[in-house]
């Protein structure tokens, strides 16, 4: 990119206190990768934004790095053009619109057609959702039995895929059949929160949440908690609103020590302290380390729980600044600093657009981390509402980002039928007939899974294929005997030999 670095006033105007590169002829229906190392020369740190204005004024974002004085930070994002652009300016910027005073070095900017970024997912899942598997037939004297007849079938899925429940789904036959048949992860939508067990001061009730569970547990469904606190006023019980000083902060006690006593070892994660890098309703009113003792008793009251950091705006875009990637890693930073054994990140995923190459280059950078990514509330905009072939695409955008990302760990959809309809995306109509971005979920839930594998034991008396990650069962026929089995094929192995015995 060294060649494109201008000030000059070009056929764009300049922004104002910006680093520009110009770019001409840029194609439709292309991915853009970008890269960049940044060092800030001031005394303080800044975000710096990179954004792209195209020829018809478009403006997108690309991406944003916390650049700091003394060290090189790198910044990596990028965008899709659907339609091609005669010219193009792609520029740095303080995100407060300080002068800019910045190195940078290795630039970079690649362009990927649609097939090239799908063959890449591709690769990446074969490599890391799929195992290869060896099966060794042979007698009970040890020797080889080419010629047996296998049937081999994926009974589960390794891979957490699941959506919101909502309360309606008690007493619904129809509702429970359609997720059970699907999904093998679950949250409670809102059954969970604080205004929904305790409406009222000291007029706590468990009885929904208590019979959801039992739906989850009869169907062998892994459960998210979701959440312990809510940072965002608006979400919080009016009569907690109105606390303060010690009342509140005995009102807090008393409502994590209720949960977590109640539901310990139930969920498979907490969300702690839900929207942290946007609001701190409770840090203002019960001090600077409220949230980490929210934590810290979490720790001690559910120890087999993975604890979550659960935040918007990380991955779904480089405009709001309250929740960079960079702004989530420091506050994780923070809780481990204060003894907190961090367990998960949580990306809530509520998408209008989504930016492939954004998505990857924050999934990368949050990877580094080495703790479990998940995206834990993924939807598309209703305000796209008329556009629902549109919605579907986007959302199949996400998923397979999501899917083909060897840090993330699992996917939950923000999904969860009320009688009104969902939050912002529903998969299906109230008759459970399935609306397009249904339709996307259960094509790529059948693609994820492998089919029924029939085979033949060769002259060395093995089979192989490769499966997704998972639990199998297995049908060997040899002459006038048979024998079934199950077997596992799960993370970590290369190839996995499985021996059985006619």
């Amino acid at each position: 990119m060294k060649d494109y670095w201008t000030n000059e006033n070009q056929v764009i105007r300049s922004e104002t206190n910006s680093y520009n590169f110009a770019l001409n002829n840029l194609s439709g229906d292309t991915i853009y990768s970008f890269s960049s190392w940044v060092r800030i020369l001031d005394a303080d740190s800044a975000v710096i934004k990179a954004s792209l204005k195209t020829a018809n004024g478009t403006v997108k974002c690309v991406g944003n790095v916390i650049a700091r004085p003394g060290c090189w930070s790198f910044l990596k994002g990028g965008f899709v053009l659907d339609f091609p652009s005669s010219y193009a300016l792609l520029y740095l910027q303080r995100s407060d619109g300080e002068k800019l005073n910045i190195s940078i070095s290795s630039v970079s900017l690649q362009p990927f057609t649609y097939q090239q970024w799908k063959k890449n997912q591709q690769d990446t899942i074969d490599k890391g959702r799929k195992c290869t598997a060896i099966i060794h037939i042979s007698d009970m004297q040890g020797e080889r039995v080419p010629g047996a007849s296998i049937i081999v079938e994926q009974v589960s899925r390794d891979f957490p895929f699941g959506s919101a429940i909502t309360k309606t789904i008690l007493g619904n036959p129809a509702y429970q059949t359609w997720f059970k048949e699907r999904f093998n992860a679950a949250v409670f939508e809102d059954e969970l929160k604080w205004y929904s067990t305790e409406p009222q001061q000291g007029e706590v009730n468990y009885t929904i949440p208590d019979q959801m569970l039992e739906f989850v547990r009869k169907n062998q469904i892994i459960t998210r908690g979701h959440n312990i606190f809510w940072e965002d006023p608006r979400y919080i019980p009016s009569w907690v609103r109105n606390l303060t000083g010690p009342d509140l902060k005995s009102a807090v006690n008393s409502r994590i020590q209720s949960l977590m006593n109640k539901y310990k070892n139930e969920f498979i994660h907490w969300d702690v302290d839900n929207e942290m890098l946007h609001y701190d309703f409770y840090e203002q009113r019960l001090g600077t380390n409220t949230s980490l003792e929210f934590f810290q008793t979490a720790q001690q009251l559910d120890p087999l729980a993975k604890l979550f950091m659960n935040d918007y705006n990380v991955v779904e875009t480089c405009y709001d600044m309250n929740s960079t990637v960079d702004a989530y890693i420091s506050k994780l930073r923070d809780l481990k600093q204060g003894g907190i054994i961090m367990d998960g990140i949580g990306l809530e995923g509520h998408f209008t657009v989504p930016n492939p190459p954004l998505i990857r280059a924050v999934l990368d950078k949050l990877a580094t981390l080495k703790l479990p990514i998940w995206l834990t509330e993924v939807d598309i905009s209703k305000n796209l509402d008329k556009e629902t072939q549109v919605r579907a695409k986007y959302l199949e955008m996400v998923l397979r980002e999501g899917f083909s990302h060897p840090g993330v760990n699992g996917i939950m959809l923000w999904t969860g039928l009320h009688s009104n309809g969902c939050y912002q995306m529903c998969l299906t109509d109230n008759n459970f007939h399935n609306l397009p971005a249904g339709d996307i979920v259960d094509n790529l839930l059948k693609e994820w899974q492998t089919g029924v594998v029939h085979g033949e034991t060769d002259e060395h008396g093995s089979f192989s294929f490769s499966g997704f990650l998972g639990e199998y069962k297995i049908n060997v026929k040899f002459g006038n005997r048979t024998v079934n089995s199950t077997f596992s094929l799960y993370r970590g192995y290369d190839t996995r030999h499985i021996n059985i015995q006619l």
